[in-house]
């Protein structure tokens, strides 16, 4: 039995709409993934997300394997009875963090050691290890170990080592899956050379993965190199299965990436800004911890149904955020969350209608405005 199906629905140029089956649900796309690092989403818990219009998360492999460990969520059901979120879960290699967690990391061909900013403990991730990981937290789509590289450091050499090098851990963690119920995607690694993504792309599709998806972006190349670097992997990957962008999350990011035919996206970035006042609205970005906004009655998006906009004003999460009350980041996160769960309908809707580009120029647009 396939674990995971994806029917084409609506086209308007590259931009693309689809239907994504997987065991525990349906996920319409193009989709975002909140990120829930340790299984939740911080201040935000799975009935919310659903109500938000959530249909899939993600999740951290790496964080989890450290603590509580596979072993302990496996007992316990696996991902979707131990923290609640009963619809689909992707669950990511931890090779993001050979870049976040840089200064802890051995890296070699066997793989990646790491060591705890817990206790630290050494532990290695090998493509084999965080492919049996994957399968016992029993997410519906887990990701293959691949070595992620900013732009920062970069340079064409260092892009085409660890491309090369993610292909073949690629090829070990694909003879490595064996679980029948659950999906495997391929990452597509090459910096922002156009010329290393079309051929990382090419060489990752023959493997033949459920998916493919796009790394080590959002890193510091410009939005003209990644728009070239993602057009020109595109162009190597089988349309009929589903592509998603690691990482990015900011609405303009989403729009373009959308634009080029991706169809899955995770980002903290909502969330993350929203703990620090930084609102995404249909009018532009709000900082609502700003002394402006201490009288302000008005909700932080007159245009947004989400339960913060609904019952609450822009005074009162000022109020909120600089105090301190824990409150005020949920009700931020519940926000933001909402509007990009909605960007995502919206842009939905706009592809079946064929109005893509219309909406698509209106968030860039808004994407420079700022209201205080």
């Amino acid at each position: 039995m396939n674990p995971l199906s994806f029917e084409l629905r609506g086209r308007d140029g590259d931009a693309r709409t689809g239907r994504l089956t997987t065991p525990h649900g349906v996920v319409h796309t193009p989709a975002f993934m909140p990120v829930a690092t340790y299984g939740a989403v911080r201040g935000v818990d799975a009935v919310d997300l659903e109500s938000l219009g959530a249909e899939i998360a993600l999740t951290n492999t790496y964080h989890l394997h450290e603590r509580p460990g596979e072993a302990v969520i496996e007992e316990l059901g696996g991902l979707h009875e131990f923290s609640g979120w009963r619809r689909p879960w992707l669950t990511d290699s931890g090779g993001f963090q050979i870049t976040s967690l840089a200064d802890r990391v051995e890296l070699d061909e066997d793989g990646v050691t790491f060591s705890s900013a817990l206790d630290g403990t050494r532990r290695q991730l090998t493509p084999e290890s965080v492919v049996a990981i994957q399968q016992a937290l029993g997410s519906d789509i887990a990701m293959v170990l691949d070595e992620c590289v900013p732009e920062a450091v970069a340079d064409r050499a260092r892009a085409a080592s660890a491309q090369a090098r993610s292909l073949r851990w690629a090829e070990r963690a694909r003879r490595a899956h064996q679980s029948k119920d659950q999906a495997l995607f391929g990452i597509v690694q090459g910096g922002s050379v156009a010329s290393l993504r079309r051929e990382s792309a090419r060489e990752t599709a023959s493997l033949g993965f459920d998916g493919y998806a796009h790394g080590g972006l959002g890193l510091g190349e410009t939005d003209d190199a990644r728009r070239e670097a993602i057009c020109e992997a595109q162009a190597e990957l089988p349309s009929t299965h589903p592509r998603y962008l690691m990482g990015l999350g900011k609405p303009e990011d989403l729009v373009r990436a959308i634009d080029c035919g991706v169809d899955l996206f995770d980002c903290v970035v909502p969330t993350r800004h929203a703990r620090h006042g930084l609102l995404f609205t249909s009018q532009g970005q709000i900082v609502v911890r700003n002394a402006r906004f201490a009288r302000d009655e008005a909700p932080p998006d007159p245009n947004c149904d989400c339960p913060t906009c609904t019952h609450h004003s822009r005074a009162f999460l000022r109020h909120l955020l600089r105090s301190g009350e824990s409150l005020g980041a949920r009700l931020a996160s519940l926000h933001n969350l909402r509007f990009t769960l909605r960007l995502m309908e919206r842009a939905r809707d706009a592809i079946e209608k064929g109005r893509f580009a219309a909406l698509r120029d209106e968030i860039i647009a808004l994407a420079g405005v700022r209201l205080g």
